[in-house]
């Protein structure tokens, strides 16, 4: 209460002063519509704003379906002309495989053709002709050919005509004659000699090497028994 009392005494004390305003009451509702007035406009444009941001929404939702369907089709179309390509390249491997296939085929049969026309000729040379008639060693059906540069191939069949049972050693023996330097040339290879011991016939198959520069001419076969003596002979030109 004293502070209270103090408070009053040391203090200014004034009245209370309530500002009005001067403004018409009009006036006040002027303002008030167009306030009012304002926020309906822009309440209106937002609206408006609205509907034009959910029309663009709706039209990008109708575009980007279509794309979609767009995308898909082009997918599928691609994995159509994809499946043909592999197709084609499958069928175009098959193809060649089979080609291949029956070139390898081609070939084995020229080779079997060939074989079979060397034996062809080499059984029409079994043949016994009327100077083998009572010999006991015969050669028949010898052929030479020459394979490549300095090699020749060469099958005979040596034939005994001996007692049961009996059987004949002795050896074999090519022999190859022709031209060398422009001068006269014999050759036994190493390889065209060979031991035998048969009891009715034995076939000789092999190949021979020659020097390159040779030409020959001629290849003669021998038999030889075991003392030495020939009992046999035939010649193949070439």
């Amino acid at each position: 209460m004293r502070w209270k009392l103090l408070r009053r005494r040391w203090s200014v004390s004034a009245p209370r002063m309530h500002v009005r305003s001067n403004l018409a009451w009009p006036l006040r509702w002027l303002a008030l519509a167009l306030v009012l007035g304002f926020s309906a406009a822009v309440g209106l444009w937002a609206f408006d704003f609205g509907r034009e941001i959910a029309g663009l929404d709706s039209g990008a939702r109708k575009e980007l379906a279509r794309l979609r369907e767009e995308v898909a089709r082009v997918t599928t179309e691609r994995d159509r002309l994809l499946s043909v390509a592999n197709s084609a390249d499958s069928m175009l491997k098959t193809e060649q495989a089979a080609q291949q296939k029956l070139a390898s085929q081609l070939k084995q049969l020229e080779e079997q053709n060939l074989a079979l026309t060397r034996d062809l000729g080499f059984f029409e040379r079994l043949l016994p002709n009327a100077g083998a008639v009572g010999k006991v060693i015969t050669v028949r059906g010898l052929q030479a050919e020459l394979d490549t540069a300095g090699r020749i191939h060469y099958q005979s069949l040596v034939m005994f005509r001996g007692a049961r049972n009996t059987e004949f050693k002795g050896r074999f023996e090519l022999v190859l004659s022709g031209t060398l330097d422009g001068k006269p040339w014999s050759l036994t290879p190493p390889a065209g000699q060979r031991s035998l011991a048969f009891k009715q016939y034995q076939r000789l198959e092999g190949e021979v090497e020659f020097p390159p520069t040779a030409v020959v001419k001629q290849v003669e076969v021998k038999v030889v028994d075991a003392s030495g003596v020939v009992q046999a002979t035939e010649v193949a030109r070439l």
